[in-house]
């Protein structure tokens, strides 16, 4: 079994930025590709940036791209997610996923219990 536990989240003023960690627990994941994703009320998951374990190849979504940077230490088992830049539309749970290098949901495997990140304006 794997376990993942998201950190990090919380209040920001729009402009600000948060760093998220996702410490990652249980089966080896030399294999496994680690992602973010967001939900806002009334919205589906929505897929926000990826990362191999292996090479560190990185994908985004095009509405973080240049904003928010995906990071990982193997050593320690750990993905981060660094936000700048935050913007009111943001503002969602953002949950951790250990699976394939995707950005569809269903690609992934287990995922944590999500974070709250709330951006006021």
């Amino acid at each position: 079994q794997v376990q993942l536990v998201e950190s990090g989240g919380g209040l920001v003023q729009a402009g600000g930025s948060l760093r998220l960690s996702c410490a990652a627990s249980g089966r080896t994941f030399s294999s496994y590709a680690m992602g973010w994703f967001r939900q806002a009320p009334g919205k589906e998951r929505e897929f926000v940036a990826a990362i191999r374990w292996r090479g560190g190849n990185t994908y985004y979504a095009d509405s973080v791209k240049g904003r928010f940077t995906i990071s990982r230490d193997n050593a320690k088992n750990t993905v981060y997610l660094q936000m700048n830049s935050l913007k009111p539309e943001d503002t969602a749970v953002y949950y951790c996923a250990a699976g394939h290098y995707s950005y569809y949901v269903e690609e992934y495997d287990y995922w944590g219990q999500g974070t709250q990140v709330t951006v006021s304006s």
